[in-house]
Protein backbone atom coordinates (compact mmCIF):
# COMPACT_ATOMS: atom_id res chain seq x y z
CA UNK A 1 0.00 0.00 0.00
CA UNK A 2 1.26 3.46 -0.88
CA UNK A 3 1.60 6.30 1.63
CA UNK A 4 -1.60 7.78 3.01
CA UNK A 5 -1.75 11.52 3.61
CA UNK A 6 -3.84 13.22 6.29
CA UNK A 7 -4.60 16.92 5.84
CA UNK A 8 -5.00 18.59 9.24
CA UNK A 9 -3.31 17.65 12.51
CA UNK A 10 -6.02 18.70 14.92
CA UNK A 11 -7.70 16.17 17.18
CA UNK A 12 -9.25 14.00 14.48
CA UNK A 13 -6.39 14.31 12.00
CA UNK A 14 -3.66 13.50 14.48
CA UNK A 15 -5.46 10.51 15.98
CA UNK A 16 -6.26 9.24 12.48
CA UNK A 17 -2.70 9.62 11.23
CA UNK A 18 -1.04 8.08 14.27
CA UNK A 19 -3.42 5.14 14.46
CA UNK A 20 -3.15 4.39 10.74
CA UNK A 21 0.61 4.29 11.15
CA UNK A 22 0.12 1.82 14.00
CA UNK A 23 -1.66 -0.39 11.43
CA UNK A 24 1.69 -0.57 9.62
CA UNK A 25 0.78 2.00 6.96
CA UNK A 26 3.15 4.76 5.85
CA UNK A 27 1.46 8.03 6.82
CA UNK A 28 2.27 11.63 5.97
CA UNK A 29 0.42 14.25 8.05
CA UNK A 30 0.20 17.76 6.62
CA UNK A 31 -0.71 21.03 8.32
CA UNK A 32 -0.07 24.69 7.53
CA UNK A 33 0.92 25.39 11.16
CA UNK A 34 4.72 25.24 10.99
CA UNK A 35 5.29 25.25 14.75
CA UNK A 36 2.83 22.43 15.31
CA UNK A 37 4.47 20.34 12.58
CA UNK A 38 7.89 21.01 14.09
CA UNK A 39 6.71 19.79 17.50
CA UNK A 40 4.91 16.74 16.12
CA UNK A 41 8.00 15.74 14.18
CA UNK A 42 9.82 15.22 17.48
CA UNK A 43 6.88 13.53 19.18
CA UNK A 44 5.33 16.43 21.10
CA UNK A 45 1.57 16.83 20.96
CA UNK A 46 -0.48 19.80 22.09
CA UNK A 47 -3.67 17.94 22.98
CA UNK A 48 -4.40 15.81 26.03
CA UNK A 49 -5.33 12.32 24.88
CA UNK A 50 -4.24 9.25 26.86
CA UNK A 51 -1.88 6.96 24.95
CA UNK A 52 -1.56 9.14 21.84
CA UNK A 53 1.90 10.58 22.48
CA UNK A 54 3.43 7.17 23.22
CA UNK A 55 1.89 5.80 20.03
CA UNK A 56 3.29 8.74 18.06
CA UNK A 57 6.78 8.26 19.47
CA UNK A 58 6.72 4.55 18.63
CA UNK A 59 5.72 5.15 15.03
CA UNK A 60 8.16 8.02 14.57
CA UNK A 61 10.92 5.66 15.71
CA UNK A 62 9.68 3.04 13.23
CA UNK A 63 9.59 5.73 10.48
CA UNK A 64 5.99 4.94 9.64
CA UNK A 65 4.76 8.51 10.17
CA UNK A 66 6.12 11.86 8.99
CA UNK A 67 4.92 15.46 9.08
CA UNK A 68 5.04 18.25 6.52
CA UNK A 69 3.67 21.71 5.73
CA UNK A 70 3.90 21.07 1.97
CA UNK A 71 0.65 20.30 0.14
CA UNK A 72 2.56 19.21 -2.96
CA UNK A 73 4.48 16.58 -1.00
CA UNK A 74 1.34 15.35 0.74
CA UNK A 75 -0.73 15.03 -2.44
CA UNK A 76 1.76 13.80 -5.01
CA UNK A 77 3.12 11.01 -2.84
CA UNK A 78 -0.23 9.47 -1.84
CA UNK A 79 -3.08 7.76 -3.63
CA UNK A 80 -5.39 8.26 -0.63
CA UNK A 81 -5.77 11.62 1.09
CA UNK A 82 -7.83 12.14 4.25
CA UNK A 83 -9.29 15.59 4.87
CA UNK A 84 -9.46 16.07 8.65
CA UNK A 85 -9.67 19.82 9.14
CA UNK A 86 -11.97 21.71 11.49
CA UNK A 87 -15.59 22.58 10.74
CA UNK A 88 -16.41 25.15 13.44
CA UNK A 89 -20.01 26.31 13.76
CA UNK A 90 -21.35 29.66 12.66
CA UNK A 91 -23.62 31.50 15.08
CA UNK A 92 -26.71 29.92 13.51
CA UNK A 93 -25.27 26.43 14.12
CA UNK A 94 -24.39 25.69 10.50
CA UNK A 95 -20.97 24.23 9.76
CA UNK A 96 -18.19 26.47 8.47
CA UNK A 97 -16.78 24.55 5.49
CA UNK A 98 -14.08 27.03 4.50
CA UNK A 99 -11.24 24.84 5.73
CA UNK A 100 -12.63 21.73 4.05
CA UNK A 101 -13.14 23.46 0.69
CA UNK A 102 -9.77 25.20 0.93
CA UNK A 103 -8.10 21.83 1.53
CA UNK A 104 -9.97 20.39 -1.46
CA UNK A 105 -8.75 23.23 -3.69
CA UNK A 106 -5.13 22.79 -2.55
CA UNK A 107 -5.37 19.04 -3.15
CA UNK A 108 -6.71 19.64 -6.67
CA UNK A 109 -3.89 22.04 -7.47
CA UNK A 110 -1.39 19.27 -6.80
CA UNK A 111 -3.12 16.12 -8.09
CA UNK A 112 -0.78 14.10 -10.29
CA UNK A 113 -2.84 10.93 -10.81
CA UNK A 114 -5.88 9.02 -9.55
CA UNK A 115 -6.70 9.88 -5.92
CA UNK A 116 -9.20 8.75 -3.33
CA UNK A 117 -10.11 11.78 -1.23
CA UNK A 118 -11.62 10.79 2.11
CA UNK A 119 -13.66 13.26 4.09
CA UNK A 120 -12.98 12.54 7.78
CA UNK A 121 -14.21 15.92 9.02
CA UNK A 122 -17.74 16.14 10.39
CA UNK A 123 -19.68 17.85 7.61
CA UNK A 124 -23.32 18.39 6.61
CA UNK A 125 -25.06 16.41 3.91
CA UNK A 126 -23.96 17.51 0.45
CA UNK A 127 -20.39 18.44 1.40
CA UNK A 128 -18.83 15.61 -0.60
CA UNK A 129 -20.52 16.92 -3.73
CA UNK A 130 -19.19 20.41 -2.97
CA UNK A 131 -15.69 19.02 -2.49
CA UNK A 132 -16.01 17.14 -5.77
CA UNK A 133 -17.05 20.29 -7.63
CA UNK A 134 -14.16 22.31 -6.16
CA UNK A 135 -11.72 19.65 -7.35
CA UNK A 136 -13.36 19.31 -10.78
CA UNK A 137 -13.25 23.08 -11.30
CA UNK A 138 -9.58 23.29 -10.26
CA UNK A 139 -8.62 20.39 -12.53
CA UNK A 140 -10.50 21.99 -15.44
CA UNK A 141 -8.65 25.22 -14.80
CA UNK A 142 -5.37 23.29 -14.87
CA UNK A 143 -6.41 21.43 -18.00
CA UNK A 144 -5.71 18.18 -16.15
CA UNK A 145 -7.78 15.04 -16.69
CA UNK A 146 -6.87 13.07 -13.57
CA UNK A 147 -9.55 10.88 -12.05
CA UNK A 148 -10.57 10.93 -8.39
CA UNK A 149 -13.21 9.58 -6.03
CA UNK A 150 -14.71 11.14 -2.94
CA UNK A 151 -15.41 9.00 0.12
CA UNK A 152 -17.26 9.93 3.30
CA UNK A 153 -15.70 8.17 6.31
CA UNK A 154 -17.04 9.85 9.48
CA UNK A 155 -15.17 9.51 12.77
CA UNK A 156 -16.66 8.39 16.07
CA UNK A 157 -13.82 9.21 18.45
CA UNK A 158 -14.61 9.91 22.08
CA UNK A 159 -12.20 12.29 23.74
CA UNK A 160 -10.30 10.47 26.46
CA UNK A 161 -10.55 7.12 24.68
CA UNK A 162 -9.89 8.10 21.06
CA UNK A 163 -6.98 5.71 20.51
CA UNK A 164 -9.01 2.73 21.65
CA UNK A 165 -12.03 3.91 19.66
CA UNK A 166 -9.95 4.05 16.48
CA UNK A 167 -8.25 0.70 17.05
CA UNK A 168 -11.41 -1.10 18.24
CA UNK A 169 -14.38 0.78 16.76
CA UNK A 170 -18.03 -0.20 17.05
CA UNK A 171 -18.32 0.16 13.28
CA UNK A 172 -16.66 1.65 10.20
CA UNK A 173 -18.88 3.78 7.95
CA UNK A 174 -17.79 4.15 4.34
CA UNK A 175 -19.85 6.17 1.89
CA UNK A 176 -18.70 5.90 -1.73
CA UNK A 177 -20.00 5.60 -5.28
CA UNK A 178 -17.90 2.84 -6.83
CA UNK A 179 -16.03 -0.40 -6.22
CA UNK A 180 -12.56 1.04 -6.79
CA UNK A 181 -12.84 3.50 -3.91
CA UNK A 182 -14.57 0.88 -1.77
CA UNK A 183 -11.66 -1.54 -2.26
CA UNK A 184 -9.12 1.14 -1.39
CA UNK A 185 -10.92 1.80 1.89
CA UNK A 186 -11.20 -1.92 2.68
CA UNK A 187 -7.45 -2.24 2.19
CA UNK A 188 -6.76 0.68 4.54
CA UNK A 189 -8.96 -0.77 7.27
CA UNK A 190 -7.95 -4.37 6.60
CA UNK A 191 -6.67 -4.78 10.18
CA UNK A 192 -10.13 -3.94 11.52
CA UNK A 193 -11.84 -6.10 8.91
CA UNK A 194 -9.81 -9.10 10.09
CA UNK A 195 -11.01 -8.68 13.69
CA UNK A 196 -14.60 -8.66 12.42
CA UNK A 197 -15.37 -4.98 12.98
CA UNK A 198 -18.77 -4.28 11.41
CA UNK A 199 -18.46 -2.35 8.13
CA UNK A 200 -21.33 -0.32 6.70
CA UNK A 201 -20.91 0.52 3.02
CA UNK A 202 -23.46 3.07 1.90
CA UNK A 203 -24.05 6.13 -0.23
CA UNK A 204 -22.12 9.31 0.40
CA UNK A 205 -25.06 11.38 1.63
CA UNK A 206 -26.12 8.59 3.97
CA UNK A 207 -22.65 8.38 5.49
CA UNK A 208 -22.59 12.14 6.01
CA UNK A 209 -25.90 12.00 7.87
CA UNK A 210 -24.99 9.01 10.08
CA UNK A 211 -22.52 11.01 12.19
CA UNK A 212 -25.00 13.79 12.95
CA UNK A 213 -27.84 11.35 13.61
CA UNK A 214 -25.68 9.29 15.99
CA UNK A 215 -24.49 12.24 18.06
CA UNK A 216 -27.93 13.84 18.16
CA UNK A 217 -29.42 10.60 19.48
CA UNK A 218 -26.78 10.29 22.21
CA UNK A 219 -27.33 13.92 23.19
CA UNK A 220 -31.05 13.17 23.35
CA UNK A 221 -30.47 10.23 25.72
CA UNK A 222 -28.40 12.43 28.04
CA UNK A 223 -30.99 15.20 28.00
CA UNK A 224 -33.84 12.75 28.53
CA UNK A 225 -32.29 11.27 31.66
CA UNK A 226 -31.48 14.77 32.94
CA UNK A 227 -35.14 15.72 32.65
CA UNK A 228 -36.17 12.48 34.35
CA UNK A 229 -33.63 13.32 37.09
CA UNK A 230 -35.28 16.69 37.59
CA UNK A 231 -38.64 14.96 37.96
CA UNK A 232 -37.12 12.45 40.39
CA UNK A 233 -36.12 15.31 42.67
CA UNK A 234 -39.70 16.55 42.74
CA UNK A 235 -41.35 13.21 43.43
CA UNK A 236 -38.72 11.72 45.75
CA UNK A 237 -37.42 9.06 43.36
CA UNK A 238 -33.81 7.99 42.64
CA UNK A 239 -32.72 8.53 39.06
CA UNK A 240 -29.93 5.96 39.38
CA UNK A 241 -32.45 3.21 39.95
CA UNK A 242 -34.60 4.56 37.13
CA UNK A 243 -31.69 4.62 34.66
CA UNK A 244 -30.45 1.20 35.75
CA UNK A 245 -33.85 -0.35 35.21
CA UNK A 246 -34.24 1.40 31.87
CA UNK A 247 -30.81 0.27 30.74
CA UNK A 248 -31.63 -3.38 31.35
CA UNK A 249 -34.11 -3.13 28.50
CA UNK A 250 -32.12 -4.19 25.43
CA UNK A 251 -34.10 -1.79 23.27
CA UNK A 252 -32.83 1.15 25.34
CA UNK A 253 -29.34 0.16 26.50
CA UNK A 254 -27.44 1.31 29.57
CA UNK A 255 -25.12 3.87 28.00
CA UNK A 256 -25.59 7.66 28.10
CA UNK A 257 -28.17 7.44 30.87
CA UNK A 258 -26.07 9.18 33.52
CA UNK A 259 -27.58 12.45 34.77
CA UNK A 260 -25.49 15.56 35.25
CA UNK A 261 -25.16 19.27 34.49
CA UNK A 262 -25.65 18.80 30.74
CA UNK A 263 -23.62 17.63 27.76
CA UNK A 264 -20.69 19.54 26.28
CA UNK A 265 -17.56 19.05 24.21
CA UNK A 266 -16.63 19.55 20.60
CA UNK A 267 -19.26 17.24 19.08
CA UNK A 268 -22.69 17.09 20.71
CA UNK A 269 -23.42 20.84 20.93
CA UNK A 270 -22.05 21.51 17.45
CA UNK A 271 -23.60 18.48 15.76
CA UNK A 272 -27.08 18.88 17.27
CA UNK A 273 -27.22 22.49 16.10
CA UNK A 274 -25.87 21.54 12.68
CA UNK A 275 -28.49 18.80 12.27
CA UNK A 276 -31.29 21.25 13.07
CA UNK A 277 -29.78 23.66 10.57
CA UNK A 278 -29.63 20.94 7.89
CA UNK A 279 -33.31 20.27 8.56
CA UNK A 280 -34.13 23.93 8.02
CA UNK A 281 -32.13 23.94 4.77
CA UNK A 282 -34.22 21.03 3.48
CA UNK A 283 -37.50 22.31 5.01
CA UNK A 284 -37.70 19.39 7.44
CA UNK A 285 -38.34 20.07 11.11
CA UNK A 286 -36.02 18.26 13.56
CA UNK A 287 -38.16 19.19 16.53
CA UNK A 288 -36.86 16.59 19.00
CA UNK A 289 -33.28 17.76 18.60
CA UNK A 290 -34.33 21.42 18.79
CA UNK A 291 -35.95 20.67 22.13
CA UNK A 292 -32.83 18.82 23.33
CA UNK A 293 -30.66 21.86 22.62
CA UNK A 294 -32.89 24.13 24.71
CA UNK A 295 -33.23 21.61 27.54
CA UNK A 296 -29.45 21.21 27.75
CA UNK A 297 -29.00 24.95 28.21
CA UNK A 298 -31.64 25.00 30.93
CA UNK A 299 -29.92 22.13 32.74
CA UNK A 300 -26.74 24.15 33.21
CA UNK A 301 -28.72 27.09 34.57
CA UNK A 302 -30.58 24.74 36.89
CA UNK A 303 -27.29 23.72 38.54
CA UNK A 304 -26.65 27.36 39.45
CA UNK A 305 -30.15 27.65 40.91
CA UNK A 306 -29.54 24.58 43.07
CA UNK A 307 -26.44 26.25 44.52
CA UNK A 308 -28.18 29.58 44.98
CA UNK A 309 -31.25 28.08 46.62
CA UNK A 310 -29.07 26.28 49.16
CA UNK A 311 -26.56 29.04 49.93
CA UNK A 312 -28.84 32.02 49.58
CA UNK A 313 -27.10 35.24 48.54
CA UNK A 314 -24.06 34.24 46.44
CA UNK A 315 -22.30 37.59 46.65
CA UNK A 316 -19.23 37.13 48.83
CA UNK A 317 -19.40 33.31 48.74
CA UNK A 318 -16.35 31.29 47.77
CA UNK A 319 -17.14 28.21 45.72
CA UNK A 320 -14.65 25.39 45.15
CA UNK A 321 -15.27 23.97 41.72
CA UNK A 322 -13.69 20.62 40.81
CA UNK A 323 -13.58 19.92 37.10
CA UNK A 324 -13.64 22.28 34.13
CA UNK A 325 -13.22 19.89 31.19
CA UNK A 326 -16.50 18.64 29.74
CA UNK A 327 -15.55 15.06 30.66
CA UNK A 328 -12.66 13.20 32.33
CA UNK A 329 -9.44 12.27 30.49
CA UNK A 330 -9.46 15.35 28.28
CA UNK A 331 -8.43 19.00 28.49
CA UNK A 332 -11.27 20.06 26.18
CA UNK A 333 -13.45 22.84 27.59
CA UNK A 334 -15.46 23.52 24.45
CA UNK A 335 -19.11 23.92 25.45
CA UNK A 336 -18.25 22.42 28.85
CA UNK A 337 -21.11 22.93 31.34
CA UNK A 338 -18.54 24.22 33.85
CA UNK A 339 -17.82 27.28 31.70
CA UNK A 340 -21.41 28.56 31.68
CA UNK A 341 -21.89 27.65 35.34
CA UNK A 342 -18.72 29.51 36.36
CA UNK A 343 -19.71 32.59 34.39
CA UNK A 344 -23.18 32.66 35.94
CA UNK A 345 -21.85 32.16 39.47
CA UNK A 346 -19.37 35.00 39.02
CA UNK A 347 -22.13 37.21 37.62
CA UNK A 348 -24.07 36.57 40.81
CA UNK A 349 -21.13 37.73 42.91
CA UNK A 350 -19.42 34.46 43.87
CA UNK A 351 -15.66 33.97 43.86
CA UNK A 352 -14.51 30.72 42.24
CA UNK A 353 -11.59 28.55 43.28
CA UNK A 354 -11.21 26.00 40.48
CA UNK A 355 -9.12 22.92 39.88
CA UNK A 356 -8.93 20.50 36.96
CA UNK A 357 -6.11 17.99 36.35
CA UNK A 358 -5.80 18.90 32.65
CA UNK A 359 -7.97 21.83 31.56
CA UNK A 360 -6.75 24.82 33.60
CA UNK A 361 -4.54 26.31 30.88
CA UNK A 362 -7.29 26.03 28.29
CA UNK A 363 -9.71 27.73 30.68
CA UNK A 364 -7.50 30.64 31.72
CA UNK A 365 -6.28 31.23 28.16
CA UNK A 366 -9.58 30.56 26.47
CA UNK A 367 -13.21 30.76 27.53
CA UNK A 368 -12.44 32.30 30.96
CA UNK A 369 -9.57 34.58 29.95
CA UNK A 370 -11.56 37.74 30.64
CA UNK A 371 -11.80 36.98 34.37
CA UNK A 372 -9.04 37.89 36.82
CA UNK A 373 -8.05 36.43 40.21
CA UNK A 374 -10.72 38.50 41.93
CA UNK A 375 -13.26 36.34 40.08
CA UNK A 376 -11.56 32.98 39.68
CA UNK A 377 -8.46 31.51 41.29
CA UNK A 378 -6.89 28.41 39.73
CA UNK A 379 -5.72 26.04 42.43
CA UNK A 380 -2.80 23.61 42.29
CA UNK A 381 -4.89 20.69 43.57
CA UNK A 382 -8.36 19.86 44.82
CA UNK A 383 -7.58 20.51 48.48
CA UNK A 384 -6.20 23.98 47.84
CA UNK A 385 -9.41 24.76 45.94
CA UNK A 386 -11.54 23.52 48.83
CA UNK A 387 -9.77 25.48 51.59
CA UNK A 388 -12.03 28.19 53.11
CA UNK A 389 -14.78 27.52 50.57
CA UNK A 390 -18.45 27.87 51.39
CA UNK A 391 -19.39 25.15 48.95
CA UNK A 392 -17.81 22.35 46.92
CA UNK A 393 -19.12 21.62 43.42
CA UNK A 394 -18.07 18.57 41.38
CA UNK A 395 -18.61 19.15 37.66
CA UNK A 396 -16.23 16.62 36.06
CA UNK A 397 -15.92 13.10 37.41
CA UNK A 398 -12.14 12.72 37.28
CA UNK A 399 -11.09 9.57 39.13
CA UNK A 400 -9.12 11.54 41.71
CA UNK A 401 -12.35 13.29 42.77
CA UNK A 402 -14.02 9.96 43.52
CA UNK A 403 -12.06 9.33 46.71
CA UNK A 404 -11.72 12.69 48.41
CA UNK A 405 -10.78 12.74 52.09
CA UNK A 406 -14.22 13.83 53.24
CA UNK A 407 -13.22 14.39 56.86
CA UNK A 408 -10.25 16.52 55.81
CA UNK A 409 -12.20 18.67 53.38
CA UNK A 410 -14.96 19.32 55.89
CA UNK A 411 -12.31 20.76 58.22
CA UNK A 412 -10.89 22.83 55.36
CA UNK A 413 -14.25 24.31 54.30
CA UNK A 414 -15.86 27.36 55.82
CA UNK A 415 -19.33 25.88 55.30
CA UNK A 416 -20.09 22.26 54.46
CA UNK A 417 -22.19 22.52 51.29
CA UNK A 418 -21.46 19.67 48.87
CA UNK A 419 -22.91 19.83 45.34
CA UNK A 420 -22.20 16.56 43.58
CA UNK A 421 -23.42 17.22 40.05
CA UNK A 422 -21.96 13.96 38.73
CA UNK A 423 -23.46 11.80 41.49
CA UNK A 424 -20.08 10.43 42.53
CA UNK A 425 -20.96 10.13 46.23
CA UNK A 426 -23.88 8.78 48.24
CA UNK A 427 -26.16 11.18 50.08
CA UNK A 428 -26.19 9.08 53.27
CA UNK A 429 -22.40 9.04 53.41
CA UNK A 430 -22.14 12.82 53.16
CA UNK A 431 -25.03 13.65 55.46
CA UNK A 432 -23.66 11.33 58.14
CA UNK A 433 -20.51 13.48 58.15
CA UNK A 434 -22.52 16.67 58.57
CA UNK A 435 -22.58 17.92 54.98
CA UNK A 436 -25.49 19.52 53.17
CA UNK A 437 -25.61 17.35 50.05
CA UNK A 438 -27.18 17.89 46.63
CA UNK A 439 -26.83 15.51 43.69
CA UNK A 440 -28.79 15.32 40.45
CA UNK A 441 -32.04 13.38 40.49
CA UNK A 442 -31.58 11.81 43.91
Amino acid sequence: MSTISVIGTGYVGLVTGVCLSEFGIQVLCMDTDEEKIKQLSVGKISIFEPGLENLLLRNLAARRIKFTTDYKEAVEGSETIFIAVGTPPYEDGSADLRFVLSAAKSIAENINGYKVIVNKSTVPVGTARKVSKVIEDALTQRGAGFGFDIVSNPEFLREGSAVRDFMHPDRIIIGCDNERAKQVMKDIYNVLYLIETPFVFTGIETAELIKYASNAYLATKITFINEIANLCEKVGADVHDVSKAMGLDGRIGKYYLHPGPGYGGSCFPKDTKALVNIGKEYNTEISVVSTVIGANERQKHRMVLKIENALGELKGCTIALLGIAFKPETDDIREAPAIDIIKELIKKGAKIKAYDPAAINNAKNGALKNFDENDIFYSSDEYEAIENADALVILTEWNQFRHLDLIRIKKLMRRAFFFDFRNVYERNQLEALGYYYEGVGR
